[in-house]
């Protein structure tokens, strides 16, 4: 699902079996008073008091659509001074970053410049091969859908290996090469194509193709083609910095351990492509609104992406779930919603938005999530996509 955290990736560790938003004005607390707050009063607060009784440090969630804006949020930016959380905070969105990545990457189908049924070979000429690994054999489409069976390198980071790895090796700058030369260490998964199984390989190499292609890198051309053109002004690239620069919560992990340590300084390029971006919910709830709603790819791509397989474990499994092209698809008890889930150390986000509506749902929160945290968060986007689902035009 994707970039993930410290303490999930500890715990696939011990049980050794796994792999691993047309909206604008600024956001208003869910008081009771928003306007256009479609008659729910403090609703939104109350189910973001539920995630943050889960044991999350602190909850930042944003609905936005035809009836208005409405942020809420709970717990603490900082445990030491008991700072507010920032309403219109920046935070990680990990691999939330693919959603972007992928946009380009279809972009470019849009326009010749590339195939998805070019293979990774063709473009990265012995970037994937040994021990089984054979690009030759692997196509675009295969690397956007999880379908590559290429290892993933996250499992391979000391960054995520334990405590200790993660503090001598956070502030440590990866290239591209590096990260997808750390998967080339194991042998693939399966033969390309015939199953899925998430890897954040796959968008180190779509971020490697996009520049090959271009000439540009891919943080230049997402700047170039999204974040410019959508005015999203507090979504940010890092590349090697390890600071976030504006107002946000600290992140924190307890790194295996009993108490929560503040990591949110951390150089991002262990993440690249794959996970590294910053952004904020009114950002993201304009990125996924304008997406679905055609803003971005012609009508040939966007069927390309919200085309959707069997999800390739992880949190996709929810059931009914399904993978496109960069987008997952989650079912609704009023129908369905596309997005994609992020997390990196201190920081997870879920990311919703309904097709032909643009209503947008944003959580993010920090600290390791707890035993419920991923249930209370499915219930707050279900009750509020669905509860104005039939107020929305369709």
């Amino acid at each position: 699902m994707r970039f993930r955290t410290l303490n999930q990736a500890l715990t696939a560790i011990a049980l050794t079996a796994t792999t691993g938003l047309v909206l604008s004005g600024p956001a208003v607390a869910d008081t009771g008073t928003a306007p256009g707050a479609a008659g729910h009063p403090g609703l939104l607060q109350r189910e973001a008091d539920a995630i943050h009784g889960t044991g999350v440090v602190s909850v930042l969630a944003s609905v936005a659509g035809p009836d208005g804006r409405r942020s809420a949020r709970a717990g603490v930016a900082d445990i030491s001074t008991g700072r507010p959380v920032p309403l219109d905070g920046e935070f990680r969105i990990g691999s939330v970053t693919k959603t972007f990545v992928a946009t380009v990457v279809l972009q470019l189908a849009g326009e010749g410049r590339l195939s998805l049924d070019d293979t990774v070979a063709h473009w990265l000429p012995g970037a994937v091969e040994g021990n089984g690994n054979d690009g030759s054999r692997i196509t675009i489409r295969e690397l956007l859908q999880m379908t590559s069976g290429i290892y993933d390198y996250v499992n391979y980071l000391p960054l995520l290996a334990s405590a200790a790895g993660f503090q001598a090796s956070r502030f440590h700058t990866y290239t591209p090469q590096q990260l997808v030369a750390l998967a080339m260490r194991h042998q693939p998964l399966f033969a390309p194509g015939t199953s899925a199984s998430y890897s954040s390989t796959n968008y180190v190499l779509l971020g490697m193709i996009i520049s090959r292609v271009t000439g540009r890198s891919w943080a230049q051309e997402v700047n170039a083609r999204i974040i410019r053109p959508l005015g999203l002004r507090h979504t940010i690239i890092p590349g090697t910095s390890p600071l976030i620069a504006g107002p946000h919560a600290d992140g924190y992990s307890d790194l295996g351990g009993n108490t929560p340590v503040n990591v949110t300084a951390l150089n991002p390029s262990a993440a690249d492509a794959a996970g590294s971006m910053i952004s904020t919910t009114d950002d993201l709830s304009r990125f996924y609104a304008a997406l679905v709603g055609g803003r971005l790819l012609a009508p040939a791509q966007l069927a390309e992406m919200e085309a959707t397989t069997a999800a390739p474990g992880g949190a996709e499994g929810f059931p009914g779930a399904r993978y496109g092209l960069g987008l997952d698809w989650f079912p609704l008890p009023c129908g369905g919603y596309f997005g994609h889930s992020g997390g990196i150390p201190g920081y997870s986000t879920w990311d919703a938005v309904t097709p032909h509506t643009g209503r947008t749902v944003v959580v993010s929160i920090t600290g390791d999530e707890g035993k419920d945290t991923q249930g209370t968060i499915n219930t707050l986007v279900d009750q509020e996509l669905c509860r104005t689902r039939s107020a929305a035009p369709r």
